[in-house]
């Protein structure tokens, strides 16, 4: 693919007219292009090399376009791209909610091809700009998929591509939005080594790039992961069976997590595991409230004292008002049971999932709104003293959300847990939330550990390495020392500042770009007139 360069203008002539966009045809071909290239790169396909490669496809596509079109291109992309990474959300909420939200997701690629288009006329006066443009355009692309509407929905973001890349390591940097803008810089110098008088400068930029990622290790070292340290066991009970109606049977549920641990102390006792300080248990591995059910206390009460070490316990927080509910993670010591003053109520429910807004305008849509029950948002960071740790908690799809993991770490927390149910959706979704949790440990320097319910499970360094990685839909238990003394990072320290500056250098640069365009709008208006005259 070779882009066609602007018109030359003879001397003392006037400027020359830019040249024209790639044929719409081809144009199409590249979006469709860019959305697989982006949907590849993600797990469970891991080509995380790819990620570039799309964002030069896209821009390619929409350089030069109309406005209206270089959002369709973007649309077409984000398509591409979010109906076949979302595919997993039909096991649990149907066909007609995926393609909604796939839609919805799509709009925000739209957007980013809109915004491709309207720069064009800066990148053709400065051709030097286009990696740049690039890279201020899909980071606060992510900026607004990340918040909106309704807290927003971040998944399949570009750094949660680089589990397995060196630039994973840029997020102790500048976190999330800067492993985001380092890759889509490296897309906007691809798109334009494919210039016919920019591929030397766009090689060199390229290459750059690549030089950054050979050399990171040496370049931008990790804390240090020696230190005190505390074992910690992850118990994956497993499901009967898949699927949403699992809830029913929350009770063979809880006896799968409650067999599991107690098996786990009888290795202990015949010296075929260490001794853990923490048991983990997964996102509603009790879907039993145990604070107003004795059986399900007992049970739990049971798995603690034969472990011998408190068990972070996942389950479901009932109210007096029917259908109103906390997702919670509760510490349940030995001995004395439940710990009131050390859970944490889940505080960014998932709209139409776990709650419905809207929901008297969403009844005269479809009276099936009522089905979705009314899980209420905590309103504390989930730092939880287990006495073995300070862990800082976040449950489920918490973990794509930058501010809700920097809350605990600010609160304290040694350790990030993540505690999910993957049981309503498939391995691929869970090997998605196990990147994020990568980037995690390697933003905020904390090793880091996920369960699930059926799987994925595994523990993460502050490297981004995974450690004991389970099977999907099956049983396990898993035990490793974790660190606890995390370097604090730079990506901890400055918090949204770098996404704010990228924000704001984008907003800088939609606006300054308005007299190229008034400039290349009236060449184009008297070239018409010229034309009609003629």
């Amino acid at each position: 693919m070779t882009l066609p360069p602007p018109a030359l203008a003879e001397p003392g002539a006037a400027p020359a007219q830019p040249g024209r966009p790639l044929r719409l045809p081809v144009a199409v071909a590249l979006a469709v292009a860019a959305g697989a290239a982006l949907l590849l790169a993600l797990p469970p396909f891991d080509l995380w090399w790819l990620s570039p490669a799309g964002v030069a496809l896209l821009a390619a596509a929409v350089h030069r376009r109309r406005l209206r079109a270089g959002f369709g291109l973007g649309v077409l992309a984000g398509l591409t791209l979010f109906v076949p990474l979302l595919e997993w959300t039909t096991i649990g909420a149907g066909w007609l909610p995926w393609i909604m939200l796939s839609v919805l997701q799509s709009l925000y690629i739209g957007l980013a091809g809109l915004a491709g288009a309207w720069l064009s006329p800066l990148v053709d006066r400065w051709r030097w700009l286009w990696p740049l443009v690039a890279g201020l355009i899909w980071t606060t692309q992510e900026f607004l998929r990340d918040r909106t509407p309704f807290g927003g929905f971040p998944w399949g973001r570009i750094a949660f591509s680089q589990g397995d890349s060196p630039t994973l390591r840029l997020a102790a940097y500048g976190g999330a939005p800067l492993v985001t803008f380092v890759v889509t810089v490296a897309g906007g110098a691809l798109v334009a080594m494919c210039w016919r008088r920019f591929r030397l400068l766009g090689f060199g930029l390229y290459a750059a790039f690549v030089g950054l990622l050979l050399f990171a290790p040496a370049l931008l070292p990790l804390g240090a992961t020696s230190g005190p340290s505390t074992t910690v066991a992850i118990v994956q009970g497993n499901v009967p069976r898949l699927g949403l109606d699992f809830n029913a049977q929350r009770r063979a549920v809880l006896d799968n997590h409650v067999r599991a641990t107690v098996q786990l102390a009888a290795d202990v006792a015949a010296g075929r595991q260490k001794q853990p300080g923490l048991v983990v248990w997964p996102e509603n591995s009790s879907d039993i409230d145990p604070l107003r059910n004795e059986d399900a206390a007992e049970q739990i009460q049971y798995a603690a004292d034969t472990v011998k070490a408190p068990i972070l316990v996942g389950t479901l927080q009932r109210t007096d008002v029917p259908g109103n509910n906390y997702n919670v993670s509760i510490l349940w010591n030995p001995g004395t049971g439940p710990d009131h003053s050390q859970q944490y109520a889940k505080r960014h429910p998932v709209p139409f999932a776990e709650y419905m807004p809207l929901r008297s305008i969403a009844r005269h849509v479809s009276d099936k709104v009522d089905l979705v029950s009314n899980m209420l948002a905590g309103d504390r960071p989930g730092v939880i003293d287990t006495g073995a740790a300070v862990v800082g908690n976040v449950i489920c799809f918490e973990v794509a959300y930058d501010g809700l993991v920097k809350d605990v770490v600010d609160g304290g927390a040694q350790i990030l847990t993540v505690q999910t149910n993957n049981a309503t959706f498939n391995e691929a979704e869970a090997r998605q939330q196990l990147s994020m949790v990568q980037l995690r440990a390697v933003e905020h320097g904390r090793e880091a550990l996920m369960v699930s319910t059926v799987g994925v499970s595994a523990f993460v360094d502050v490297t981004g390495t995974v450690y004991g990685s389970t099977g999907f839909n099956t049983a396990a238990v898993v035990v490793r020392d974790m660190n606890l003394d995390g370097p604090t990072t730079l990506a901890t320290r400055s918090g949204n500042w770098p996404e704010v500056v990228i924000v704001f250098a984008t907003v800088v640069a939609l606006i300054g770009v308005l007299p190229l365009r008034r400039r290349r709008d009236t060449r184009d208006g008297d070239v018409v007139k010229v034309s009609e005259e003629r």
